[in-house]
């Protein structure tokens, strides 16, 4: 059954893969910058090991306790297991001792959790900063939808940079669901600029990543500089 599932999930991942270098070509960046995360949330084991087995180099959970399942069951995958959902501050622990990145870093609490854990495992935790550039009251994420607000918003994020066992690497959102992915492109175009305008004030950080963009929308959001996106229905289907 894995074997099957397998092979039709390559299959997924490869069209993918061609949406994701041609997006990449239509505006002049390398493919080779882009990394796909392939979501298994809400999917079993075995179509998780299948997914491992079709190529998914990087895997990504929203639950964790659906994803430390999913590890114990896979132990000797060679792959990186992404934190992509919101996460409580009483997670911290697990997510810092199984995750190789946090994507969706909101809030000074966690973030202080998180730098107590890894600095007792001695490890340096990659984080991406979740922020709202939308203000759906729906969505997580630090509060960042007022541009004329963003110097008050970079004094908040102040305290993260201050501690020594995270390592800030960019900028994650998740914008409005449209049925044209036409109409998503000023929400990834506007957590561009946050970046570039981060920049400038904690030069310290590599800011080098933006995970943003989904199955819908993953093309337009590679236009507009995404280096992480995350794919999970146009590759495995529609969750059970």
């Amino acid at each position: 059954m894995v074997a099957s599932l397998s092979e039709s999930i390559s299959e997924n991942i490869a069209q993918v893969m061609e949406r994701i270098a041609a997006a990449a070509r239509s505006v002049g960046r390398d493919a080779a910058d882009v990394k796909l995360i392939v979501v298994t949330k809400g999917h079993t084991v075995e179509v998780t090991q299948a997914a491992i087995q079709a190529g998914a180099k990087y895997i990504g959970e929203n639950y964790v306790q659906e994803a430390l399942a999913k590890m114990e069951s896979l132990p000797n995958e060679d792959v990186e297991w992404h934190m992509i959902g919101h996460v409580q501050s009483r997670k911290a622990r697990d997510v810092v001792e199984n995750f190789a990145w946090m994507h969706t870093l909101d809030r000074l609490k966690v973030a202080r959790r998180c730098d107590q854990f890894a600095a007792g495992a001695g490890v340096q935790m990659p984080v991406l900063l979740e922020c709202n550039v939308s203000s759906e009251a729906s969505k997580h994420g630090w509060s960042a939808w007022d541009e004329m607000r963003w110097p008050e918003f970079a004094e908040e994020l102040a305290p993260v940079f201050e501690l020594n066992h995270l390592e800030v690497q960019g900028l994650m959102t998740m914008p409005p669901f449209f049925a044209d992915p036409e109409e998503a492109r000023p929400y990834f175009e506007k957590l561009r600029r946050l970046r570039d305008f981060l920049v400038d004030r904690f030069p310290q950080s590599s800011w080098k990543e933006l995970s943003m963009g989904m199955s819908n929308d993953y093309a337009v959001a590679i236009q507009e500089g995404a280096t992480f996106v995350r794919v999970g229905t146009a590759i495995l289907g529609t969750r059970s």
